[in-house]
């Protein structure tokens, strides 16, 4: 897959490029504690024994065969974050998944809805990908607003779903299709069109997030 620039006044959006390693590097080690309880990790594998390099080589790779859009996310020409689309299937699914990440001192700023706007609007409408999906730990409340703010639907509690800082997670997991945002998200959002509500979690859900699932004895 060809890897986009999308831009807006707020942010760009733009491939993921090799070079890109020494400066995510440091971001991602500036910003340790502000991101570390959010981090995807693998099982058996140690956190920080994968390196970033190597990150980016699996991400072009998935990218080269279009299973993944990796976006380096800039203001000012500053790398402040990473958007990364994975699981990218096109035919009768035409879905994907969106996660990402931004350095603490652009926090707040409005920048995240705005660049999960255009990689969605982008997949959307210049891929033909019908749905994109965007799973959320309960504790995250700023990625929480960020659905709400955008109108991903709510679609359900997912248990132990993603392993994350070390351990598998609890995740709550939204999506949107194409058919309910014609014009994009992007100007649904900043038009004020967003419906209210689509977001909302049922209070069920946030009972059974708040409770570990009950495994069994080994």
């Amino acid at each position: 897959m060809e890897l986009p620039t999308l831009q807006h006044r707020l942010v760009t959006a733009r491939g993921l490029r090799r070079r890109d390693a020494r400066v995510l590097e440091q971001a991602l080690g500036d910003n340790r504690g502000w991101l570390e309880p959010w981090e995807a990790t693998t099982p058996f594998i140690r956190p920080g024994q994968l390196s970033v390099r190597s990150s980016i080589s699996g991400l072009l790779a998935a990218a080269k065969a279009q299973t993944a859009l990796p976006l380096v996310l800039e203001v000012n020409h500053e790398v402040i974050g990473q958007l990364n689309v994975s699981q990218i299937t096109y035919g009768s699914l035409s879905s994907a998944t969106l996660g990402y990440w931004i350095v603490e001192t652009v926090a707040g700023q409005g920048i995240t809805p705005v660049a999960v706007a255009l990689a969605t609007d982008y997949l959307f409408f210049e891929k033909g990908l019908h749905r994109m999906e965007v799973c959320i730990r309960p504790e995250n409340t700023a990625s929480l607003r960020v659905v709400e703010k955008l109108g991903f639907r709510y679609e359900g509690l997912r248990r132990r779903f993603i392993h994350i800082n070390g351990k598998w997670a609890d995740h709550f997991c939204f999506a949107l299709v194409v058919d309910e945002v014609p014009r994009g998200i992007l100007a649904r959002y900043e038009g004020g069109q967003v419906p209210p509500g689509v977001a909302d979690i049922p209070e069920i859900d946030w009972v059974k997030a708040r409770n570990p699932l009950p495994l069994p004895p080994r």
